[in-house]
């Protein structure tokens, strides 16, 4: 939990079974007056490690209190129940720790506060101190954070007993941050996009992630299926849905949810979910499936009932026919500009190292290219000319025209002029003129006809990049204020006009990288998870994953590569990262390092 790496009470055991050994962990005393520093962390590469919380020794000093009870906080102990014999009883009955959690950089520090209430006088307060990194909220949403951390905790002695307890804490619980690396883990649950059909009608719905931190050895698949049930976090709430009726829940007393021995899940639900159709029974399961599929032990398949009858069971490979999650579709070909400027293609995944030209008027005309994107459908490309000033789109069929630019921006620069385009779900076009006299976002739908200006309203700075997530509700920008350039994630929201332009705005920004100064690319690469090419403030570029919420993926890091101009992902993992660099197109076969391809710039997957 802290630093002080010379001080450490009898306050937890650490076990690490490694080739059938246990082994435990050796306590030091823990001096009964002076400071009390911060609680040490355990590392966070020891991933076999597990606490246990040990109770308040007979006579301990406030001081070992102090320190057992926030050891106790990052064991595994389910509900806290040693934690809170650490705690008068009023005390353990009021405090609540699933409310919140804090992250600080290290463990929290704790001292006596000032030079009264002393312990000679049955009461003294300690201040617990450190250095924010993220809040975890009721709704289990990680949020980045910064400041200083300062809160109190107050012990009495009973005078009966002469033991010390703490009868006054904050609500919540705090620990260092590899001890919430150790403790706690990412998982997306998954509802449907709100402006997809309902279930009954033709359309698939799109199923949109939604990434929260669930206790790692808690039962995490129980704690996944009541955080579905209970909805999605505030932040996406506006833009999507569940195919759950309101109020559903596990049934009363369902105790810990496990597949069988054939991967089969049986989730008995209460009563508000009796009833309902089969192609609204299927979109739950398909929600639970999505959910749960990343989870161990595995479950290939979901049955749900309610009132002790089965409602719909559905496997895996079902699934994706009941609801589409289309980060997760295999796109056929990688594409990117060749050194005669214009649209070339090389089969996803492929050891290819030749380009075919794409077909259409993008590969085979005479328009010289500087970024291209392409629909997710691999039907229709856009293209922005050499210049930055126009924009191109047409069809991926051989001896299709071009025809006039869609959009011409009037910037003066290069630098001022059309980002690179990008696809949503429903082939809708959108692209961001950099125009100081005009910034604008906007949009073509089905990629032609008038441009819909999308409202931006809580936006501060110059849009420098765009991509929109496949699941078409959520989108990606780079944005620069001030020489920083900082990447957000917002909200997609829609209200359709009849006879006239929707209005559509990207409300609800917030920051993917707030310890970056700089991104200078960005990709999707899957339903929650961007990779990005930045540098901190005085350090050298890198190339890391982020969450849309701003925490770090546990996967490795990208293999380090210099001169990043561009990157790409496809949304399936099975398929490399690809790159622009100073030794021109690259891709990152998994497990391998990075290959060169060819000569080239600005390549993209579909989207």
């Amino acid at each position: 939990m802290g630093a002080d790496r010379g001080r450490r009470g009898p306050a937890r055991v650490t076990a690490y079974a490694a080739g059938g050994v246990l082994m435990l962990a050796g306590c030091a005393s823990m001096p009964d007056s002076g400071d009390l520093r911060g609680v040490e962390s355990t590392p966070r590469q020891d991933t076999q490690v597990r606490v246990f919380a040990v109770p308040p020794g007979e006579d301990a000093p406030p001081s070992e209190i102090v320190q057992g009870f926030l050891e106790a906080l990052t064991s595994d102990d389910p509900h806290y129940k040693t934690a809170r014999q650490y705690l008068t009883g009023d005390a353990a009955k009021t405090w609540q720790p699933e409310r919140f959690t804090t992250v600080l950089a290290d463990g929290p520090g704790a001292k006596p506060e000032g030079p009264s209430g002393r312990e000679d006088s049955g009461e003294i307060t300690y201040v617990l101190t450190g250095t924010k990194v993220a809040t975890v909220d009721a709704q289990q949403s990680y949020a980045p954070a910064t400041g200083t951390y300062g809160r109190t905790v107050h012990l009495t002695q009973d005078e009966k007993s002469g033991q010390w307890r703490i009868d006054a804490l904050p609500q919540g619980v705090v620990m260092g941050q590899s001890d919430f690396q150790r403790n706690y883990m990412s998982v997306s649950k998954y509802y449907f996009a709100s402006n997809t059909v309902a279930a009954g009608e033709k359309s698939q719905p799109t199923a949109v992630a939604d990434p929260v931190y669930v206790r790692r050895r808690v039962d995490p698949m129980t704690q996944m299926v009541r955080s579905l049930l209970s909805g999605p976090t505030r932040w996406l709430d506006p833009v999507v849905r569940s195919s759950f009726p309101t109020g559903t829940a596990l049934a009363k007393g369902a105790g810990t949810l496990a597949p069988d021995d054939r991967n089969l899940l049986t989730v008995p639900l209460n009563d508000k979910a009796a009833g309902i159709g089969t192609n609204r029974c299927e979109e739950m399961a398909a929600q639970l499936l999505f959910t749960l599929r990343n989870l161990s032990p595995a479950v290939d398949e979901v049955e749900l009932r309610a009132d002790g009858t089965e409602l719909c069971s559905l496997t895996q490979e079902a699934a994706e026919a009941a609801a589409s999650r289309s980060a997760a579709r295999h796109p056929d070909f990688l594409y990117f500009v060749d050194g005669k400027d214009r649209l070339v293609r090389i089969p996803a995944g492929s050891d290819e190292t030749k380009p075919d030209p794409a077909p259409g008027a993008l590969g085979e005309g005479d328009t010289a290219l500087r970024s291209v994107a392409v629909s997710r459908d691999e039907h229709t490309a856009a293209g922005v000319g050499l210049d930055g000033k126009s924009l191109y789109v047409g069809s991926l069929v051989s001896g299709g025209s071009l025809g006039e630019p869609v959009l011409r921006s009037q910037g003066r620069s290069e630098a001022d002029r059309l980002t690179t385009p990008s696809w949503d779900a429903d082939d809708g076009l959108w692209v961001a003129d950099r125009d100081p006299r005009d910034p604008r976002l906007l949009l073509f739908e089905d990629g032609k006809g008038d441009p819909v200006e999308v409202r931006t309203p809580h936006l501060d700075g110059r849009i420098q990049s765009v991509r929109v997530a496949a699941d078409g509700v959520r989108i990606a920008l780079v944005v620069e204020k001030d020489g920083r350039k900082n990447l957000l994630i917002g909200l997609i929201e829609r209200e359709e006009k009849p006879g006239g332009q929707p209005v559509v705005r990207v409300v609800e920004l917030r920051s993917a990288t707030p310890e970056l100064e700089e991104v200078t690319a960005m990709s999707w690469a899957g339903d929650s998870r961007l990779v990005v090419v930045g540098r901190e403030h005085g350090g050298v570029e890198q190339m890391r994953y982020v969450q849309v919420d701003g925490s770090t993926p546990d996967v490795p890091a990208p293999a380090a590569l210099t001169g990043v101009k561009e990157v790409t992902a496809a949304g399936d993992d099975a398929l490399p990262l690809v790159a622009n660099s100073v030794d021109g197109i690259v891709r990152l076969p998994s497990g391998a390092q990075w290959q060169k391809v060819t000569e080239g710039t600005a390549p993209v997957y579909p989207g």
